[in-house]
């Protein structure tokens, strides 16, 4: 398995795992501050950016099945990752199974039941449609605090405030996810996300107060499977905690993984 990914920074191997729709350009807001204490790996999932999808890449399992194969390939077994979104599901699997190593989960999916499911999927497929319609229009309309505030309301708790650019390169890779129907449907028909961890790893889940897509009641599920992980509320921050209070982000990135110094 071959993925896309880009590599900077020093010390130990950190992994960082986009959301649905999103590409290793989802992390812009803190990869230099990371890089500069840790060995900064940033992926494209199959579908997404610049890695070709598989058949199955439509799939939470197929997503799933790639990382880990890609993991052995790259001998990154145990290696300390972070997710966003359905990104933060999948280390979360990863530590499930065994193969990560320190993990922060920020805004999970896959922990809603029952109406929540309805509301993930109308919602995310709504808005994947609007933006895909405007798509010409989309660099006038993210330079514009309104329109972009209008765009982004659902994912950050102050879209006014977001850079105009990691607005609209965010927006593009929405709308260019080949597979982002398929696993919408799947995320919200499928299974919960399973637990616990596998081994004694610690796991720290993250959570936006003002998650408006993962509503923060899903925490409780997710601490449920996870039994041993940390909570962390960011209190100001939508469904991306690394662009509505990324300097709390990195903060907790870091001291739940480590740095160089310790590495």
């Amino acid at each position: 398995m071959t993925m896309h990914h880009t590599r900077s920074g020093r010390g130990k191997p950190l992994l960082l795992i986009h959301g649905l729709g999103g590409s290793h350009r989802s992390w812009d807001t803190i990869m230099t501050a990371l890089a500069k204490e840790r060995d900064v790996i940033a992926l494209d999932l199959p579908g997404h950016g610049q890695t070709p999808a598989e058949a199955d890449s439509g799939t939470f399992n197929g997503l799933a099945r790639s990382v880990e194969d890609w993991l052995v390939s790259e001998n990154l077994e145990a290696i300390d990752m972070v997710g966003s979104s359905m990104g933060a599901r999948l280390v979360l699997e990863m530590a499930r199974r065994g193969r990560a190593g320190a993990v922060v989960a920020l805004d999970p999916g896959g922990f809603w039941q029952g109406w929540e499911r309805t509301f993930f999927k109308t919602t995310i497929t709504a808005s994947l449609a609007a933006v895909r319609a405007m798509q010409p229009a989309l660099p006038a309309i993210t330079k514009n605090v309104a329109g972009r505030s209008a765009l982004m309301l659902q994912l950050s708790a102050k879209p006014w405030a977001l850079d105009p650019s990691l607005v609209l390169n965010e927006l593009r890779s929405f709308a260019g996810t080949s597979t982002f129907n398929s696993l919408v449907t799947d995320l919200a028909t499928g299974p919960m996300q399973d637990g616990p961890a596998a081994t004694d790893a610690s796991v720290v889940i993250g959570w936006g107060r003002k998650d408006r897509l993962c509503l923060p009641r899903q925490a409780n599920r997710a601490m449920a499977a996870f039994p041993k992980a940390k909570m962390h509320w960011f209190a100001e921050s939508g469904h991306f905690p690394m662009w509505d209070q990324p300097i709390d982000t990195i903060q907790v990135i870091l001291d739940a993984t480590g740095r160089s110094a310790s590495a």
